[in-house]
């Protein structure tokens, strides 16, 4: 790399929703019902796995900020809004946002926060819905679920990024428990600006059909049409790779890529990228060093054993194909992942900061990517910074 490092455009960084969402957002007679913030005293608190906690509360705990809907009570946490704390301070602490840097769940804030790191523009997934939507999947009110589903895109798109001038780019939910109303949905939003959409890794991990089952096709259908990619987040199964139930969190977040690898493997043999050819996928926060051997394997199971293994018709070409032409990664650090770069694929590959997570490069993502790219062509540099994540999110961006 010869010149300056290009602005930056983050496929994977979270928005931390601001009290106020689904109160002004919800239809007037669902808003006592909706998600709502309380603040409680914290006892104690472990991580289960995959988004999901095991809490008790205590009045004379220390105060956090909690979202109460229905059954469910969700604490803030310190280790979700890390950003401006010390590495030795992210700890699974109960937190207020009075604690928070503005920039988790203030859309001005976060500009000011991508600007002071070099970012141009910035993709967000949900913090209190999850990754891809699980908590109302797992609501027990279908009809508030929905309205909440909603709510959720419409703030999305009108309010936090709305007035950002392209800086904050949508990224909405879907109705998970209903394809065709998905599939309405993804019309509905891709008519006002939107091209992406969560989705989770493995949806039979949720009780959902798997995508061989054909029971998704609606769904990616109105995605190939409109040109809105699916965004596979790590942890968006609600279930996160684990050796043992007494590992410390270490252990699950070292194997986090572990369910990227396998839905890759899922979509490569599924037949989807055949039937659906300008459908995109992109796989978030699973960095991308494990890419190339999965292509070899993948590949070589179609050789050697594609008959027996039930995909001689419904993958006629090596499943590296379909990789190559429909699928994204990304990566915060990854050197092993760049050295591999001819293999994962200068144009399939895209860059993130993760911001305001613990794995957040915030606010030296800039050197973090000069010290990883440096060595890189200029015009590759670009590819990964920020033209394949133009490229793959219809951004109007040069």
């Amino acid at each position: 790399m010869v010149g300056e490092l290009p602005r930056i455009v983050s496929v994977d960084d979270h928005v931390v929703e601001p009290p106020h969402v689904w109160e002004t957002w919800l239809p007037e007679k669902l808003r006592a019902r909706g998600p709502r913030v309380e603040r409680r005293g914290i006892g104690e608190m472990r991580h289960v796995g995959g988004g999901t906690y095991e809490q008790s509360f205590d009045d004379n705990g220390a105060p956090a900020d909690c979202w109460v809907y229905e059954d469910l009570v969700y604490i803030h946490k310190r280790h979700v809004a890390a950003v401006g704390f010390d590495r030795d301070q992210m700890t699974m602490s109960p937190m207020t946002y009075d604690e928070m840097r503005p920039g988790c769940y203030e859309p001005k804030a976060r500009i000011e926060d991508m600007e002071m790191n070099w970012v141009e523009a910035s993709l967000a997934f949900p913090t209190f819905p999850r990754f891809c939507g699980q908590t109302f999947l797992e609501a027990k009110d279908r009809e508030l679920a929905m309205a909440c589903v909603l709510a959720y895109n419409d703030w999305m798109v009108e309010e936090w990024c709305g007035d950002s001038g392209g800086a904050l780019v949508p990224l909405c939910l879907i109705p998970l428990w209903d394809v065709d109303a998905a599939a309405a949905e993804i019309r509905r939003n891709a008519g006002r600006g939107v091209r992406a959409v969560c989705f989770s890794e493995i949806p039979p991990h949720l009780g959902l059909p798997s995508i061989h089952s054909g029971e998704w096709d609606p769904f990616f259908a109105a995605c190939a049409e409109t040109g809105t990619v699916v965004c596979m987040h790590i942890g968006s199964s609600s279930k996160m790779p684990a050796t043992s139930a007494d590992a410390p969190p270490a252990v699950a977040v070292t194997l986090s890529f572990g369910n990227a690898m396998s839905s890759l493997s899922d979509f490569l043999f599924s037949g989807v990228l055949v039937r659906f050819p300008t459908l995109k996928l992109a796989y978030s926060e699973g960095q991308i060093g494990w890419i190339p051997y999965i292509l070899e394997r993948a590949d070589d199971v179609w050789r050697e054993h594609r008959a027996w293994g039930g995909v001689r018709d419904i993958v006629p070409e090596p499943p590296s194909t379909y990789y190559y032409r429909q699928v994204f990664g990304c990566f915060f650090r990854d050197r092993h992942g760049i050295d591999s770069l001819d293999v994962v694929g200068v144009d399939n590959t895209t860059f993130e900061t993760d911001y305001p997570h613990t794995d957040s490069t915030w606010p030296h993502t800039k050197q973090v990517a000069e010290e990883l790219m440096g060595d890189l062509p200029d015009d590759v540099v670009y590819k990964l910074v920020r033209g394949n994540a133009i490229r793959m999110l219809e951004l109007s961006l040069d």
